[in-house]
């Protein structure tokens, strides 16, 4: 406690400088956190919308569908399948889909569509993809109707009650036409897939490919996104390797994770330069206060003072400068990050549009994560870095000739 008392009381000698020290370590937290907190929060949605909406968290396929998704590499989908899956606790539920391109016409155009067949229940368990209606409704099992992508509805002319026209090759090669009647439109979230998606239930689009009880992917949503990569490697162990393939988000969007990555690198060169600049401004701090007391120095050590003793003193108020200066940026930054987290910025006008062109699962949004570990990062970092620093009055006390201190 008597370091303590002495480190804090050696801080408040120069309270000026003292308190522009905390408020550059403050500006640099609050900024810290907003980069990486904006970084976060726009890579978990991107990666979140591309996940409910196109790959999944987790899929299941036949060894062969990656690199051959054709009819002919499909899944039984069966209760014992089912089962011995949900067997997993960390596993939430099971998303079926049977998937295949084919043309799609309407009375006047035609054009390539990919065909996807859905459980309307589990689709909307995990994407909500039935509040994206914006004409119509969506198909009930069976019942021979099928949902549109915006896009593709404007490209083939099609509105709700029109006949939508389908053909193409079932499994097996077998030939694959259908007549169906158009339930609902749907704005999809991905813009390549707006333009070219069709919805048939799962019943119907096995009966059009004579693929009953086949599923060529099964998406598997784990309760935590945490536990994800656990979950890949308990069912790689528990399932047959011969009949079935476990393939995490990161294989099924190499291009996004690169993206992710190079992004990441981008920001970490931005923060270490903040850092670079905080750090010369407290090692500038420590500097002067170290200067300035060379002969206090001297004649502490001269009455017996041990210079390990002097030299914790100083790490102490190093110490205690970053711990005061990281609360004060923490407290601000949480509350920023608490507000726009809850409130994500909404982008308009040409930013919205660029945001829209480059895809990826992009929203003309900016969110903000809100995770503990980016408060702790900041804290540490900065910790490590005011270790580093006060090493240099440490060893000026160690080496530090008395006779040269008194005539300072």
């Amino acid at each position: 406690m008597l370091y303590l008392s002495l480190a804090w009381r050696n801080l408040w000698r120069n309270a000026r400088r003292t308190l522009i020290t905390l408020a550059s370590i403050a500006f640099a937290v609050v900024l810290a956190l907003w980069v990486s907190s904006m970084n976060r929060g726009s890579h978990q949605l991107m990666v979140d919308n591309l996940s409910r909406f196109h790959t999944g968290f987790i899929q299941l396929q036949e060894p062969a569908w990656l690199d051959e998704p054709s009819l002919d590499h499909t899944l039984t989908y069966d209760p014992a399948l089912q089962q011995q899956l949900l067997a997993d606790t960390r596993l939430d539920y099971l998303v079926p889909r049977l998937e295949t391109f084919m043309l799609a016409g309407g009375a006047e155009q035609v054009r390539g569509a990919m065909v996807l067949g859905v459980d309307a229940a589990a689709e909307q368990q995990l994407n909500g993809l039935q509040e994206r209606l914006i004409a119509g409704e969506f198909f009930q099992p069976g019942d021979g109707r099928a949902v549109l992508t915006e896009g593709l509805a404007r490209r083939l002319q099609l509105t709700v009650g029109d006949e939508l026209v389908l053909l193409g090759q079932g499994r097996f090669a077998s030939s694959a036409a259908g007549l169906f009647e158009v339930a609902g439109v749907v704005r999809h979230p991905l813009r390549e897939l707006d333009n070219q998606l069709v919805y048939l239930s799962l019943p119907d689009a096995q009966w059009l490919l004579s693929a009953e009880q086949q599923v060529s992917t099964l998406l598997l949503t784990p309760h935590q996104l945490q536990q994800t990569d656990a979950l890949v490697s308990s069912l790689r162990q528990s399932l047959d390797a011969q009949r079935h393939r476990v393939v995490p988000w990161q294989e099924l969007m190499p291009e996004v994770l690169g993206a992710i990555q190079f992004d990441l690198a981008q920001q970490n060169f931005v923060l270490g330069t903040l850092y670079m600049v905080i750090g010369f401004g407290l090692f500038g701090t420590i500097l002067m206060m170290t200067l300035e007391r060379t002969r206090e120095f001297g004649v502490l050590i001269s009455l017996g003072m041990q210079r390990y003793r002097l030299s914790l003193v100083l790490l102490l108020e190093t110490l205690m400068l970053t711990l005061l200066g990281v609360l004060a940026g923490c407290l601000p930054g949480w509350l920023l990050l608490r507000h726009f987290h809850h409130n994500p910025i909404q982008l308009g006008g040409d930013m919205a549009q660029v945001f829209e062109d480059m895809g990826m699962g992009l929203e003309p949004i900016l969110p903000f994560a809100l995770d503990a570990d980016l408060f702790i990062t900041q804290g540490l970092v900065l910790f490590v870095l005011s270790f580093l620093i006060c090493l240099y009055p440490v060893l000026r006390v160690l080496r530090l000739d008395l006779m040269t201190a008194a005539r300072s």
